[in-house]
């Protein structure tokens, strides 16, 4: 069985471009064959500025202050995406689906992808598996981490053990009678 890069694996590749921005399009691209896209994209001048805005638009989904603000950013964002879904055995590994027209660029397969992906990861897994580092609710906690919470409970909150480690010393701190 072929998996596509839909789901888990487009939204853990958006989270891994918004918390460590490559500088360069090498480096996007790059960070794409790392969450198992293997097509070649098409090079335009302005690549790294589009995937840049495809990532901040991304962000303003994760950071959408409810349900329904969250789905109609989405919404949107795969509206702008507008392809349709076509099966392709581009790489000779096996039938897959696509949810973008052929001879795309970069920026607009990852606008395609990441849209996609994010909507299924929040309508199989519950909206609330998306969101900044809860760390960083936390007054002086800068930690802005994207998490995805892939977690079988659904109870992912931190970006890390040493961001959850450090939450949990500041809360028992602050119980502590002085």
């Amino acid at each position: 069985m072929h998996l596509n890069p839909y789901g888990e694996y487009a939204v853990l590749m958006a989270a891994s471009l918004a918390n460590d921005w490559p500088a360069d399009r090498d480096g996007i691209e790059e960070r794409t064959r790392e969450f198992g896209m293997t097509m070649p994209f098409r090079r335009t001048p302005d690549d790294h500025p589009q995937v840049r805005a495809v990532i901040d638009r991304w962000l303003a989904v994760v950071d959408a202050p409810d349900d329904t603000v969250r789905a109609t950013l989405l919404n949107i964002l795969m509206r702008d995406a507008a392809a349709y879904p076509r099966l392709t055995d581009h790489d000779g590994e096996g039938w897959h689906l696509h949810y973008r027209d052929n001879d795309q660029t970069l920026p607009r397969v990852l606008l395609a992808v990441i849209g996609v992906g994010t909507a299924l990861h929040l309508t199989t897994r519950g909206m609330h598996r998306l969101g900044r580092c809860h760390a960083g609710r936390t007054e002086g906690d800068p930690c802005r981490q994207v998490v995805v919470d892939v977690t079988r409970n659904g109870r992912q909150r931190y970006c890390s053990v040493r961001c959850a480690n450090r939450d949990a010393v500041r809360r028992h701190r602050a119980r502590r009678p002085a």
